[in-house]
């Protein structure tokens, strides 16, 4: 009987070891998914690590987002690199963008967030509806580096 209990414990064992997802594969889904030539993705016992080059910051973010969503990834290591225009960077000055550009740009972050709206005003965001608490701070991040003069989040957490 003990030995029945210990064959079925290890058969169950092997069962449940043999479901998992190869690295080899998790890395092929997350190659295919992205199509990007400028970004690469390896995966080590479900440690998928990001290299390459994103556009932006936001880029670099949804590339996370979109790895960590997968399959077999048990954590993401991202060390994209951001592109750099061949300027010299402009003095140390704060630079506000108009009403025009931020309502544009922060129009297309909010969508990626059910429930929530967005206003500008002054180079104000203000920030209403409703949002799961783990989808606030990369909502806040995304809308601070569209450098509006402040946000004003009137956010419901849920």
């Amino acid at each position: 009987m003990k030995m029945r209990s210990i064959l079925l414990g290890m058969s169950l064992s092997i069962a449940l070891l043999s479901c998992k997802p190869s690295d080899a594969d998790v890395e092929k889904v997350i190659n295919e998914k992205l199509n990007d030539p400028d970004i690469q993705v390896t995966v080590h016992e479900g440690v998928a690590t990001i290299t390459g080059v994103c556009d932006d910051e936001i880029f670099k973010k949804n590339i996370e987002k979109s790895v960590r969503a997968t399959k077999g990834v048990k954590s993401v290591v991202n060390t994209c690199e951001l592109a750099r225009a061949n300027q010299e960077p402009a003095a140390a000055t704060v630079i506000i963008n108009s009403d025009a550009d931020l309502e544009k740009s922060v129009g297309k972050v909010v969508d990626a967030y059910d429930g929530v709206s967005a206003t500008v005003v002054g180079g104000i965001v203000t920030l209403s509806g409703e949002i799961k608490k783990d989808k606030l701070q990369p909502l806040m991040q995304s809308i601070q580096e569209l450098r509006p003069k402040k946000v004003d989040n009137k956010l419901t957490i849920k």
